[in-house]
């Protein structure tokens, strides 16, 4: 019946004009920009979500408040996600406490009342180390505290050695006075003076930004490389002294206080100053604060319950406010993320609080999380001072003097310290890129490579895998496609069709679909679809009326070589507008891709239902965005007949990780470019081997600047060896052209003909 209705269609639009709807469909009758609703849309579909997470979570926490013990194994589970989507993957060195010191420049760098300020580093990971001040007391240490101030301010600042600090904020100082031994490291800031390299390139990503990208992609992080740092610290006390340990930070020492005390049950108390609240408009925050499937599990409140039963002190106190990244320095690219920080509003403060209590109601005896209201005053009020040293070491004087400490030393050198903890930890992301081909032959040692069959069945749980922990999985459509169509233009071989398919409340699919003009009844064509790439919409690949130099009118070309022809629009466009959608996903566990996945799936869905669609020969064509679509989708969309990457394949994890190249995400402004973990799991090549033994083909202009022929071809040649090595050599190939980032449209075309059997011109 739908054949019969589509011949009548057909023989209508020939005697009577052309029809204004596919048949099935009803009219398209909204005039608007889809692109920009598109990203419109799926904003407010995540603004939802973030406001439903909060009620979400539970359902991935499995609290038992019997007793300690009990809730302590409980949440056990928890707690290992937290560690691992914060970063902290490698194994910490040997502890080690070294005196910085010199012949020019003791270690002492001033004496307080009983205790001495010490300039000390102390292992942390391979290659990088912690710096700042050790406050040693004249006795036994009652306590050992890190002490962490923003990342704005330095350690000698909260040791009260230099100004900068009121008395009463220079916490490290006034836990020594009580005898307490106190480490304050220094924290990586969010100034841009080292961020790129000098032979280059120079870009104003703030340091904590420029690590933070590569660290992402690698599976680490720049929180947990900070975590890792006072957790070293830990380490090196718990050798030689078994006196309790806490932490205390604000600002950003607040957030570090509050994540290291969560994820280690050796530190016994936390006071956490200028940071805690409700965290669901962290995408407003520095991109560095944006941690992959945090709101999906964690907020404030949920962290907390990981300190539980042990002591956390809240304080609703003021913090450095950020109005933005700093400006480019002279020479300098703008390419850093937007994110600012402002002091949290004190009653959402108390309501995280309270909501953190009541999910430990029942906890028998109950945990002790205290909220202080220190608004009028600086971080580390005296209330909370006294809470915190209540917890750790009820013996100490809680009434210190008060005095700074006499400085009898030259200062650090705050620029050169600074530099070398961003050298070190840059330099371990370099590291791990360094290993990840490792790390991802030892991920993918259960995939069988005896045969096709048994390759297919035993990489079903890293294509599981690739969904659900990189991608991240939305459900299925939850609403009826309601196609509607609308004819835009109609040319000699083919008509031309705007579609939109709903697949979410206020999530719609919308493209452009080519219908050759001589499809015959009953004839089922085989499919193109073909995706622009990033600021791109379908009418750059498929519109006769539009022709840019990179894509070359392809979707017509190939139109009027016969096939159906599919353009649809993907939500990589609008600047910032689209990569705010990405900011709102991750802490969902869920991306950009989350949402192209399932529009192209309803995309597909609708086209195979077309008369003149054969279901079983749609392939895939992408080029640069599109071309990363053409790496994802395809791999977990097996409707799809082949894949096509044009002008993106590459080394993807030195694409985003390496430092040494200009034309990496390092200096670029897409910062919505790392995936978390990416680097151990999944390169191009493995994502290859999710589309085998479907066939796959790249596209590669010699000039084209988004990387090299070298990088691309020692990628390839991972793709190429499966192929052979499974019996499929023939399904995968590479064209070279001298030419740029473009669409060259000459193999690739005839790889189209050959994989999906419909004839070339001339045949």
């Amino acid at each position: 019946m739908q054949s019969i209705v589509f011949a009548v269609w057909m023989l209508g639009a020939a005697e009577a004009g052309p029809v204004q709807a596919l048949p099935g469909t009803a009219p398209l009758e909204e005039s608007v920009d889809f692109a920009a609703a598109m990203v419109a849309g799926i904003d407010q579909w995540l603004d939802r979500a973030l406001e439903a997470s909060v009620d979400a979570r539970p359902a991935l926490w499995q609290r038992d408040v019997a007793s300690h013990a009990a809730y302590a194994a409980s949440i056990a589970p928890n707690r290992d996600r937290f560690a691992r989507i914060i970063g902290l993957k490698d194994p910490r060195v040997a502890p080690a406490m070294e005196f910085i010191a010199s012949p020019e420049r003791p270690s002492l760098l001033g004496r307080g009342a009983a205790y001495e300020v010490h300039a000390v580093r102390w292992a942390v990971l391979e290659g990088v180390y912690g710096e700042g001040l050790l406050l040693r007391p004249d006795g036994a240490p009652k306590a050992f505290v890190v002490a962490l101030g923003d990342c704005a301010w330095t350690p000698e600042m909260l040791a009260g050695l230099t100004g900068g600090l009121p008395p009463e904020a220079q916490y490290a100082r006034r836990l020594a006075e009580s005898g307490c031994m106190v480490v304050a490291p220094a924290i990586l800031d969010r100034q841009c003076t080292w961020t790129g390299a000098s032979r280059v390139r120079k870009t104003n990503l703030p340091h904590r930004e420029f690590v933070y990208r590569a660290a992402y992609e690698m599976g680490r992080h720049m929180i947990g490389y900070d975590v890792h740092t006072i957790l070293a610290a830990v380490d090196w006390f718990r050798v030689s002294h078994d006196a309790p340990a806490g932490v205390i930070g604000a600002g950003e020492g607040g957030l570090l206080a509050l994540y290291a005390a969560a994820v280690d049950t050796r530190i016994s108390a936390a006071a956490v100053s200028g940071y805690f609240g409700p965290r669901e408009r962290v995408w407003e925050e520095p991109i560095d604060r944006n941690v992959w499937a945090l709101l999906h599990e964690f907020g404030d409140a949920e962290i907390a319950t990981l300190i539980a039963p042990r002591t956390l002190i809240v304080e609703a106190a003021p913090c450095v406010e950020v109005d933005g990244p700093p400006p480019p320095l002279s020479g300098m690219r703008n390419d850093a993320a937007p994110g600012r920080i402002r002091t949290p509003d004190p009653d959402g403060v108390e309501r995280e609080v309270a909501r953190a209590r009541a999910l430990l109601a029942g906890l028998t005896p109950p945990a002790g999380i205290a909220f202080v209201n220190a608004m009028e005053g600086p971080a580390g009020s005296g209330e909370t001072l006294t809470a915190l040293l209540a917890a750790l070491a009820p013996d100490a004087d809680r009434t210190p003097g008060g005095e700074p400490p006499v400085v009898s030393g030259a200062l650090p050198d705050r620029d050169a310290r600074m530099k070398r903890v961003f050298d070190q930890l840059a330099g371990h992301t370099q590291r791990v890129m360094g290993d990840a081909p490792f790390a991802r032959e030892a991920f993918w040692a259960k995939a069988d490579r005896t045969s096709p069959e048994a390759w297919q069945q035993s990489t079903a749980r890293y294509r599981d895998y690739f969904r659900d922990e990189v991608i991240g999985a939305l459900p299925p459509a939850t609403l009826p496609a309601n196609p509607r169509t609308r004819l835009v233009f109609d040319e000699p071989e083919y008509r031309g069709y705007e579609v939109k398919l709903d697949v979410y409340p206020d999530v719609f699919a919308y493209g452009l679909l080519l219908v050759p003009r001589d499809v015959k009844e009953g004839e089922r064509r085989p499919v193109v679809v073909c995706q622009h790439g990033l600021e791109g919409t379908p009418h750059k690949c498929a519109d006769p009326t539009v022709q840019e130099a990179a894509y070359n009118q392809y979707g017509c070309r190939l139109a009027e070589r016969g096939f159906v022809v599919y353009a649809p629009q993907n939500p990589y466009i609008g600047g910032d507008a689209f990569r705010v959608l990405q900011r709102k996903a991750n802490p969902l566990k869920l991306s950009l891709f989350s949402f192209i996945v399932r529009q192209h799936e309803r995309s597909l869905e609708w086209l195979a239902s077309q008369p003149f669609v054969d279901p079983g020969r749609i392939g895939f064509y992408g080029i640069s965005y599109g071309g990363k679509t053409a790496m994802r989708v395809p791999a977990l969309l097996p409707q799809y007949r082949l894949s096509i990457c044009s002008a993106d394949y590459n080394e993807w994890i030195w694409k985003n990780v390496s430092i040494a190249y200009p034309f990496t995400y390092l200096y670029t402004g897409e910062y919505e470019m790392p995936e978390f973990d990416l680097g151990d799991t999944f390169n191009y090549a493995e994502m290859s081997w999710l589309i085998f033994p479907r066939p796959f083909m790249v596209e590669r202009g010699h000039g084209d600047g988004v990387s090299i022929d070298e990088w691309v071809a020692f990628e390839y040649a991972r793709t190429q060896r499966l192929y052979d090595a499974l019996g499929r050599g023939d399904s995968t190939e590479i064209e070279y052209f001298n030419g740029p980032h473009a669409i060259h449209g000459v193999g690739t075309f005839a790889f189209l003909h050959d994989k999906l059997d419909w004839p070339g011109p001339g045949e």
